[in-house]
């Protein structure tokens, strides 16, 4: 029984690193995927005119 315990607790402490370990990458894959951030809207739009037309001149 105790040898059942402690694979269930081994079991638990990998998957919550795992969970730590993936998060941070599944969220950047969201937020790419999402394309949220710095869109061609409000400031975005402000920054890509004005790289568009110095790169014109």
């Amino acid at each position: 029984m105790t040898a059942l315990v402690a694979s269930a607790i081994l079991s638990l402490r990998l998957l919550m690193l795992t969970g730590l370990l993936m998060a941070p990458i599944g969220a950047l894959a969201y937020n790419k995927a999402t394309g949220a951030g710095i869109g061609r809207h409000g400031a975005g739009l402000v920054l890509f005119v004005t790289l568009q037309r110095q790169a014109m001149s």
